[in-house]
């Protein structure tokens, strides 16, 4: 499986996207807000739980945005039509047939379109601290829109300053009970993020996002957890994901943080949340990556419950192949039985459409 190393891949106007995969395990699609940078994430001591949690136990796949981090700065389409086509650009490159998505922040409106565009290849879905609608987007909201105008002149005048007055706000509103250190580690992941008049540029794209419309087109599990007192999405756009997308299941963490602390109990009780709502270590994908491409298509109908003859009239080949293919997968998985191939394959994910047992 691969290290930390980045790697580029073309978005659909060319611009180029950053990306990184680390761990083992099904994969997971880490969606940020624009304020990354690939490198200095893994030294953040905001993101750094979150990447080891993640990486600890799922392939994570994480990239930077256009406009910020190590993909193209100077991409002339900034939109968000634009970060939705570049998620789709990297999935496709990296040719994964399904997979979950964690979307924090900004990020999660990216994940909400997408999971509407594209159910299909969602395995899970997760949003967290995010929102459909952008601050200009939520006048039934108190001061939301004129939070709005003021954070933008802040950013113009402070950012990336430790010393300014900006940069306590802004770290407040994301960890208000951190320390120091979070403050320091806040200031210098604007100043590798993007520049000043990039940050004005993306935050003004984040403000103006209205994503709700895609929300009820969700098929996926999902799972929204919003922090209680959130100070950068509020709760109540938490709760209305919940209302609006089919199924949704909802947390609400008794914290403060946006991004949480490692010692909060909040932090805990999310990460379990986390756990035992994305797919198994022996996930869909992962079995793929030991299968050839008609023996995933076996292992598939295998744990619909159909048997040899189905199958083979199914894919239009011989008996005797299906049972070769059968013996081949039962090697590959370790197993012994097609009782067990059929338990086993069913939590990774096969087999959820048209099971007949």
């Amino acid at each position: 499986m691969p290290g930390h190393h980045v790697r580029f891949c073309k978005s659909f106007d060319g611009t180029q996207i950053a990306f990184t995969e680390e761990g083992e395990g099904p994969p997971v699609v880490l969606l940020p807000s624009w304020l990354t940078h690939l490198d200095f994430q893994r030294r953040s001591v905001a993101w750094q739980p979150w990447l080891d949690v993640l990486s600890s136990r799922y392939r994570l796949i994480r990239y930077d945005p256009r406009g910020c981090g190590l993909s193209d700065r100077n991409a002339r389409n900034l939109s968000f039509d634009a970060w939705v086509l570049d998620l789709q650009a990297l999935v496709d490159t990296l040719m994964i047939e399904r997979f979950s998505l964690v979307g924090i922040c900004q990020g999660g409106a990216v994940a909400l379109a997408y999971a509407g565009l594209s159910s299909h290849r969602i395995d899970r879905l997760v949003l967290y601290g995010t929102y459909a609608r952008g601050r200009d987007r939520r006048s039934d909201i108190p001061m939301e829109p004129e939070k709005a105008r003021v954070m933008l002149q802040m950013l113009e005048l402070g950012w990336g300053r430790e010393d300014h007055g900006f940069m306590r706000a802004f770290a407040t509103q994301f960890q208000p009970e951190g320390g120091l250190e979070h403050l320091r580690s806040w200031c210098a992941l604007q100043n590798a993020a993007t520049t000043a008049k990039n940050a004005v540029r993306l935050t003004r794209i984040m403000y103006d996002i209205d994503a709700t419309s895609y929300a009820a087109r969700i098929e996926c599990p999902t799972l929204v957890a919003h922090p209680a007192r959130d100070a950068v999405a509020p709760l109540e756009e938490g709760r209305l994901l919940a209302r609006l997308i089919p199924g949704a299941r909802f947390l609400e963490l008794d914290t403060a943080n946006h991004f949480m602390l490692p010692d909060e109990p909040a932090w805990h009780e999310f990460t379990e949340a986390l756990h035992d709502f994305l797919p198994r270590t022996v996930g869909k994908a992962s079995v793929y990556s030991g299968l050839s491409g008609r023996e995933a298509e076996t292992l598939e109908l295998v744990s619909q419950g159909l048997g040899n003859a189905q199958i083979a009239v199914r894919l239009g080949i011989s008996e005797k192949t299906v049972r070769n293919h059968v013996s081949a997968i039962f090697s590959k998985l370790g197993l012994g039985s097609r009782s067990e191939v059929i338990v086993a394959a069913r939590q990774a994910g096969f087999g959820m459409d048209g099971a007949t047992t």
